[in-house]
């Protein structure tokens, strides 16, 4: 399935092309237009931001106004069961693949 993942919970949004400041997620309804959901966001940069922001923006979950925002890129799981990957066992899996020979 095509489309943008919540940044919040990760699920798919519905959501293809340009993303409005009134788009939220249909499943946990956060706001898709924010910084948290922005390709800039970074905890570790000034502000929390990759760009060379003017003023901070003090609430990162909320939707804004920003001129530098992008969507955030998102992996597509082709599973059919999603909740799959979220297994412990299937991270363990994962985890222990990275160390074969």
């Amino acid at each position: 399935m095509a489309g943008l993942l919540c940044w919040n919970c990760g699920r798919p949004t519905g959501i293809e092309g340009k993303v409005m400041r009134a788009d939220a997620c249909p499943e946990c309804l956060a706001d898709m237009r924010c910084c948290r959901g922005c390709r800039h966001f970074d905890p570790t940069a000034r502000w929390q931001c990759r760009e060379t922001i003017d003023t901070p923006i003090p609430i990162k979950e909320k939707s804004n106004f920003c001129d530098y925002f992008q969507t955030r890129l998102a992996v597509h799981s082709h599973e059919k069961n999603p909740s799959a990957a979220d297994s412990k066992d299937h991270r363990r899996k994962k985890f222990d693949d990275l160390f074969k020979d």
